[in-house]
Protein backbone atom coordinates (compact mmCIF):
# COMPACT_ATOMS: atom_id res chain seq x y z
CA UNK A 1 0.00 0.00 0.00
CA UNK A 2 1.56 3.28 -1.10
CA UNK A 3 0.81 6.49 0.78
CA UNK A 4 1.95 9.81 -0.63
CA UNK A 5 1.46 13.05 1.28
CA UNK A 6 2.98 15.95 -0.54
CA UNK A 7 2.12 19.40 0.72
CA UNK A 8 0.33 21.53 -1.82
CA UNK A 9 -0.64 25.13 -2.31
CA UNK A 10 -3.82 26.00 -4.17
CA UNK A 11 -4.16 22.35 -5.15
CA UNK A 12 -7.26 20.17 -5.21
CA UNK A 13 -6.95 16.80 -3.49
CA UNK A 14 -9.51 14.04 -3.93
CA UNK A 15 -10.23 11.66 -1.06
CA UNK A 16 -12.43 8.66 -0.32
CA UNK A 17 -14.81 10.84 1.69
CA UNK A 18 -15.92 12.52 -1.51
CA UNK A 19 -15.02 16.02 -0.31
CA UNK A 20 -12.83 18.32 -2.32
CA UNK A 21 -9.84 19.39 -0.26
CA UNK A 22 -8.86 22.73 -1.72
CA UNK A 23 -6.31 25.21 -0.53
CA UNK A 24 -8.39 28.35 -0.33
CA UNK A 25 -8.56 31.87 1.07
CA UNK A 26 -6.91 35.10 0.23
CA UNK A 27 -5.99 36.70 3.57
CA UNK A 28 -6.95 40.06 2.12
CA UNK A 29 -10.33 38.83 0.86
CA UNK A 30 -13.56 39.51 2.72
CA UNK A 31 -16.78 37.55 2.84
CA UNK A 32 -18.68 40.41 1.21
CA UNK A 33 -16.52 40.27 -1.88
CA UNK A 34 -15.96 44.01 -2.02
CA UNK A 35 -12.18 43.85 -1.63
CA UNK A 36 -12.10 45.29 1.87
CA UNK A 37 -11.75 43.76 5.29
CA UNK A 38 -14.55 44.62 7.70
CA UNK A 39 -13.41 46.02 11.05
CA UNK A 40 -16.39 45.49 13.33
CA UNK A 41 -15.34 47.46 16.37
CA UNK A 42 -14.68 51.02 17.37
CA UNK A 43 -11.79 52.64 19.15
CA UNK A 44 -13.60 53.15 22.43
CA UNK A 45 -14.63 49.50 22.57
CA UNK A 46 -11.06 48.44 21.83
CA UNK A 47 -9.75 50.55 24.68
CA UNK A 48 -12.28 49.13 27.11
CA UNK A 49 -11.47 45.56 26.09
CA UNK A 50 -7.71 45.95 25.97
CA UNK A 51 -6.13 43.32 28.20
CA UNK A 52 -3.21 43.79 30.51
CA UNK A 53 -0.40 42.19 28.51
CA UNK A 54 1.18 40.83 31.68
CA UNK A 55 -1.86 38.60 32.13
CA UNK A 56 -1.29 37.13 28.66
CA UNK A 57 2.33 36.14 29.17
CA UNK A 58 1.52 32.42 29.36
CA UNK A 59 4.43 31.53 31.60
CA UNK A 60 2.53 29.69 34.33
CA UNK A 61 2.39 25.90 34.61
CA UNK A 62 4.76 23.12 33.59
CA UNK A 63 3.25 21.71 30.39
CA UNK A 64 4.15 23.41 27.12
CA UNK A 65 3.65 20.65 24.54
CA UNK A 66 0.17 20.26 23.07
CA UNK A 67 0.37 16.67 21.89
CA UNK A 68 -1.99 13.71 21.97
CA UNK A 69 -2.32 13.91 25.76
CA UNK A 70 -4.17 17.24 25.64
CA UNK A 71 -5.76 16.88 22.19
CA UNK A 72 -8.98 15.31 23.41
CA UNK A 73 -12.38 16.59 24.42
CA UNK A 74 -12.06 15.45 28.03
CA UNK A 75 -9.25 18.00 28.37
CA UNK A 76 -10.85 20.72 26.25
CA UNK A 77 -14.02 20.74 28.36
CA UNK A 78 -12.10 21.08 31.64
CA UNK A 79 -10.34 24.30 30.60
CA UNK A 80 -11.83 27.05 32.80
CA UNK A 81 -14.17 29.16 30.72
CA UNK A 82 -12.55 32.39 31.85
CA UNK A 83 -9.37 31.48 29.97
CA UNK A 84 -11.18 30.46 26.78
CA UNK A 85 -13.07 33.75 26.97
CA UNK A 86 -9.89 35.73 27.57
CA UNK A 87 -8.10 34.00 24.70
CA UNK A 88 -11.01 34.50 22.30
CA UNK A 89 -11.35 38.17 23.13
CA UNK A 90 -7.64 39.02 23.40
CA UNK A 91 -5.80 37.15 20.67
CA UNK A 92 -5.44 37.97 16.99
CA UNK A 93 -3.79 35.04 15.19
CA UNK A 94 -1.75 35.09 11.99
CA UNK A 95 -1.25 31.59 10.55
CA UNK A 96 0.83 30.51 7.55
CA UNK A 97 0.75 27.03 6.05
CA UNK A 98 0.20 24.88 3.01
CA UNK A 99 -2.06 21.83 2.80
CA UNK A 100 -1.10 19.94 5.96
CA UNK A 101 -1.60 23.09 7.98
CA UNK A 102 -5.32 23.02 7.17
CA UNK A 103 -5.76 20.45 9.95
CA UNK A 104 -5.64 23.29 12.47
CA UNK A 105 -7.74 25.85 10.60
CA UNK A 106 -10.46 23.52 9.37
CA UNK A 107 -10.78 21.96 12.81
CA UNK A 108 -11.12 25.39 14.40
CA UNK A 109 -13.73 26.48 11.87
CA UNK A 110 -15.81 23.33 12.41
CA UNK A 111 -15.69 23.40 16.21
CA UNK A 112 -18.13 26.32 16.37
CA UNK A 113 -20.90 24.02 15.03
CA UNK A 114 -20.16 21.10 17.34
CA UNK A 115 -22.23 21.38 20.53
CA UNK A 116 -24.61 23.86 22.09
CA UNK A 117 -22.75 27.02 23.08
CA UNK A 118 -19.62 26.25 21.07
CA UNK A 119 -20.46 28.94 18.54
CA UNK A 120 -19.99 31.48 21.32
CA UNK A 121 -17.32 29.76 23.42
CA UNK A 122 -15.05 28.99 20.46
CA UNK A 123 -16.27 31.75 18.16
CA UNK A 124 -13.81 32.61 15.41
CA UNK A 125 -13.76 35.23 12.67
CA UNK A 126 -11.86 34.59 9.45
CA UNK A 127 -9.64 37.41 8.17
CA UNK A 128 -11.45 40.21 9.96
CA UNK A 129 -11.94 41.48 13.50
CA UNK A 130 -15.34 40.86 15.09
CA UNK A 131 -16.03 41.77 18.69
CA UNK A 132 -16.10 38.73 20.99
CA UNK A 133 -14.58 36.34 18.45
CA UNK A 134 -11.06 35.05 17.96
CA UNK A 135 -9.45 36.80 15.00
CA UNK A 136 -7.89 34.23 12.69
CA UNK A 137 -5.92 35.42 9.66
CA UNK A 138 -5.39 32.40 7.41
CA UNK A 139 -2.50 32.22 4.89
CA UNK A 140 -1.48 35.50 6.47
CA UNK A 141 2.26 35.87 5.96
CA UNK A 142 3.26 34.50 2.56
CA UNK A 143 2.82 37.82 0.78
CA UNK A 144 5.32 39.40 3.18
CA UNK A 145 8.25 37.25 2.05
CA UNK A 146 11.44 39.07 1.17
CA UNK A 147 12.09 39.53 -2.52
CA UNK A 148 13.27 36.28 -4.09
CA UNK A 149 12.11 34.13 -1.16
CA UNK A 150 9.15 31.79 -0.83
CA UNK A 151 7.40 31.75 2.53
CA UNK A 152 4.37 29.51 2.04
CA UNK A 153 5.36 27.25 4.96
CA UNK A 154 8.43 26.26 6.98
CA UNK A 155 9.58 23.61 4.51
CA UNK A 156 9.94 25.41 1.17
CA UNK A 157 12.66 27.86 2.19
CA UNK A 158 13.92 27.10 5.68
CA UNK A 159 14.75 30.66 6.70
CA UNK A 160 12.25 32.68 4.65
CA UNK A 161 9.77 32.70 7.56
CA UNK A 162 12.06 34.93 9.62
CA UNK A 163 12.03 38.03 7.41
CA UNK A 164 8.46 37.39 6.26
CA UNK A 165 7.36 37.48 9.90
CA UNK A 166 9.31 40.70 10.52
CA UNK A 167 7.77 42.34 7.48
CA UNK A 168 4.29 41.28 8.55
CA UNK A 169 4.66 42.44 12.15
CA UNK A 170 6.26 45.74 11.13
CA UNK A 171 3.27 46.61 8.94
CA UNK A 172 1.09 49.07 10.91
CA UNK A 173 -2.00 47.29 9.57
CA UNK A 174 -0.99 44.28 11.64
CA UNK A 175 -0.17 46.10 14.86
CA UNK A 176 -2.97 44.26 16.70
CA UNK A 177 -1.75 40.75 15.80
CA UNK A 178 -0.29 39.03 18.85
CA UNK A 179 -0.06 35.33 17.94
CA UNK A 180 1.96 33.92 15.02
CA UNK A 181 2.02 30.29 13.86
CA UNK A 182 3.92 28.65 11.01
CA UNK A 183 3.27 25.08 9.89
CA UNK A 184 5.57 22.51 8.31
CA UNK A 185 5.00 20.36 5.29
CA UNK A 186 7.28 17.28 5.45
CA UNK A 187 9.83 18.08 8.15
CA UNK A 188 12.09 15.18 7.15
CA UNK A 189 15.77 16.11 6.74
CA UNK A 190 15.24 19.81 7.36
CA UNK A 191 17.77 21.62 9.55
CA UNK A 192 15.57 22.15 12.57
CA UNK A 193 18.35 22.84 15.07
CA UNK A 194 20.34 25.02 12.70
CA UNK A 195 17.58 27.10 11.07
CA UNK A 196 14.12 26.75 12.60
CA UNK A 197 14.87 26.98 16.32
CA UNK A 198 17.40 29.85 16.04
CA UNK A 199 15.01 31.67 13.71
CA UNK A 200 12.13 31.40 16.15
CA UNK A 201 14.40 32.37 19.02
CA UNK A 202 15.49 35.49 17.13
CA UNK A 203 11.89 36.50 16.43
CA UNK A 204 10.98 36.03 20.09
CA UNK A 205 13.93 38.18 21.14
CA UNK A 206 12.64 40.94 18.86
CA UNK A 207 8.85 40.71 19.09
CA UNK A 208 8.18 38.64 22.20
CA UNK A 209 7.59 39.98 25.70
CA UNK A 210 10.38 42.46 26.50
CA UNK A 211 11.56 42.11 22.89
CA UNK A 212 13.89 44.65 21.36
CA UNK A 213 11.19 45.84 18.91
CA UNK A 214 8.46 46.23 21.55
CA UNK A 215 7.87 49.79 22.69
CA UNK A 216 6.55 53.14 21.57
CA UNK A 217 9.56 54.48 19.70
CA UNK A 218 10.16 54.74 15.98
CA UNK A 219 10.16 51.34 14.26
CA UNK A 220 8.63 49.58 17.27
CA UNK A 221 5.26 48.01 17.97
CA UNK A 222 3.40 48.23 21.26
CA UNK A 223 1.87 44.76 21.34
CA UNK A 224 4.20 41.79 22.03
CA UNK A 225 3.70 38.57 20.10
CA UNK A 226 3.36 34.91 21.08
CA UNK A 227 5.04 32.46 18.70
CA UNK A 228 3.58 28.95 18.60
CA UNK A 229 6.04 26.25 17.54
CA UNK A 230 5.02 23.17 15.57
CA UNK A 231 6.39 19.73 14.81
CA UNK A 232 5.94 18.05 11.43
CA UNK A 233 3.27 15.62 10.32
CA UNK A 234 3.79 11.86 10.32
CA UNK A 235 5.04 10.16 7.14
CA UNK A 236 3.76 6.63 6.55
CA UNK A 237 6.45 4.05 7.27
CA UNK A 238 9.20 6.66 7.43
CA UNK A 239 8.95 8.40 10.80
CA UNK A 240 11.90 6.84 12.62
CA UNK A 241 15.55 7.71 12.18
CA UNK A 242 17.87 10.68 12.13
CA UNK A 243 16.19 13.72 10.58
CA UNK A 244 12.81 12.00 10.39
CA UNK A 245 9.57 13.27 11.95
CA UNK A 246 10.01 11.44 15.26
CA UNK A 247 13.52 12.72 15.96
CA UNK A 248 12.70 16.21 14.64
CA UNK A 249 9.72 16.35 17.00
CA UNK A 250 11.97 15.33 19.89
CA UNK A 251 14.36 18.20 19.13
CA UNK A 252 11.59 20.80 18.90
CA UNK A 253 9.72 19.57 21.97
CA UNK A 254 12.86 19.49 24.08
CA UNK A 255 13.65 23.08 23.11
CA UNK A 256 10.11 24.23 23.92
CA UNK A 257 10.10 22.49 27.29
CA UNK A 258 13.46 23.97 28.24
CA UNK A 259 12.50 27.48 27.11
CA UNK A 260 8.86 27.39 28.26
CA UNK A 261 7.38 28.14 24.88
CA UNK A 262 4.39 26.38 23.36
CA UNK A 263 4.38 23.74 20.65
CA UNK A 264 1.49 22.21 18.76
CA UNK A 265 2.83 18.69 18.35
CA UNK A 266 1.52 17.53 14.99
CA UNK A 267 3.62 14.39 15.06
CA UNK A 268 2.32 13.25 18.42
CA UNK A 269 -1.30 13.66 17.33
CA UNK A 270 -0.73 11.89 14.00
CA UNK A 271 1.03 8.91 15.55
CA UNK A 272 -1.09 8.22 18.65
CA UNK A 273 -4.56 6.72 18.57
CA UNK A 274 -7.39 7.90 20.80
CA UNK A 275 -6.31 5.52 23.58
CA UNK A 276 -2.77 6.93 23.57
CA UNK A 277 -1.09 4.00 21.81
CA UNK A 278 1.94 5.00 19.72
CA UNK A 279 2.25 3.72 16.15
CA UNK A 280 5.63 4.75 14.82
CA UNK A 281 4.78 3.84 11.22
CA UNK A 282 1.59 5.93 11.14
CA UNK A 283 0.61 8.15 8.25
CA UNK A 284 -0.81 11.65 8.57
CA UNK A 285 -4.24 10.04 8.10
CA UNK A 286 -4.01 7.49 10.93
CA UNK A 287 -3.07 4.50 8.79
CA UNK A 288 -0.60 2.05 10.31
CA UNK A 289 0.52 -1.40 9.21
CA UNK A 290 1.48 -2.13 12.82
CA UNK A 291 -2.05 -1.28 13.88
CA UNK A 292 -3.52 -3.13 10.92
CA UNK A 293 -5.55 -0.34 9.37
CA UNK A 294 -6.61 3.22 10.06
CA UNK A 295 -7.01 3.79 13.79
CA UNK A 296 -8.68 7.18 13.36
CA UNK A 297 -11.26 5.95 10.86
CA UNK A 298 -12.00 2.93 13.05
CA UNK A 299 -12.56 5.20 16.06
CA UNK A 300 -14.77 7.60 14.13
CA UNK A 301 -16.90 4.80 12.71
CA UNK A 302 -17.59 3.51 16.23
CA UNK A 303 -18.52 6.96 17.60
CA UNK A 304 -21.20 9.53 16.93
CA UNK A 305 -21.09 12.77 14.98
CA UNK A 306 -22.16 15.68 17.16
CA UNK A 307 -21.47 13.75 20.34
CA UNK A 308 -17.89 12.52 20.00
CA UNK A 309 -16.53 14.47 17.04
CA UNK A 310 -17.46 17.31 14.69
CA UNK A 311 -17.24 18.00 10.97
CA UNK A 312 -14.37 20.23 9.92
CA UNK A 313 -15.13 23.18 7.68
CA UNK A 314 -13.43 25.33 5.05
CA UNK A 315 -14.41 28.49 6.95
CA UNK A 316 -16.67 29.33 9.89
CA UNK A 317 -20.15 28.19 8.89
CA UNK A 318 -18.79 27.00 5.53
CA UNK A 319 -18.86 23.71 3.68
CA UNK A 320 -17.79 20.47 5.34
CA UNK A 321 -14.32 19.26 4.41
CA UNK A 322 -11.66 17.05 5.90
CA UNK A 323 -8.22 18.30 6.82
CA UNK A 324 -6.02 18.01 3.74
CA UNK A 325 -4.64 14.47 3.21
CA UNK A 326 -7.21 13.12 5.68
CA UNK A 327 -10.17 10.78 5.11
CA UNK A 328 -11.68 11.42 8.55
CA UNK A 329 -12.38 14.38 10.82
CA UNK A 330 -10.61 13.32 14.02
CA UNK A 331 -7.08 14.38 13.07
CA UNK A 332 -8.11 17.99 12.43
CA UNK A 333 -10.46 17.91 15.45
CA UNK A 334 -7.56 16.99 17.70
CA UNK A 335 -5.26 19.67 16.31
CA UNK A 336 -7.96 22.29 16.84
CA UNK A 337 -8.34 21.15 20.45
CA UNK A 338 -4.57 21.36 20.93
CA UNK A 339 -4.62 24.88 19.49
CA UNK A 340 -7.32 26.07 21.92
CA UNK A 341 -5.41 24.43 24.79
CA UNK A 342 -2.37 26.53 23.85
CA UNK A 343 -4.43 29.73 23.62
CA UNK A 344 -5.87 29.09 27.09
CA UNK A 345 -2.34 28.55 28.43
CA UNK A 346 -1.20 31.79 26.81
CA UNK A 347 -4.16 33.52 28.44
CA UNK A 348 -2.89 32.56 31.86
CA UNK A 349 -4.26 29.07 32.58
CA UNK A 350 -1.67 26.87 34.29
CA UNK A 351 -2.79 23.75 32.41
CA UNK A 352 -3.07 21.72 35.58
Amino acid sequence: MLWMTACTLDAVEENPGGDELTEETDPNDDSDGDGTVDEEENDSDDEEKEKDEDELNGGEGTIFIAGHEVAKESVLRTIPKEYIDKARESFHVAYQHTSHGTHVSRGIFGLTDYKSGDDDLFGVSLNKRVSGKLTFYDYALEDYAASGNTATDLSVDETAFIQATRNFLDDPDNAHVNVVMWSWCDISKHKVAENYLPGMEQLISEYGFDGSKIGTGSGQREKPVHFIFMTGHAVFGNNVGDGRPESQADIINKYCEENKVFCLDYYSIDSHDMDGNYWNDASDDGYSDLYGGNFYKDWQESHSLGTDYWENRKEPGGSVVYGAHNTQHITANRKAMAFWWILARLAGWDGE
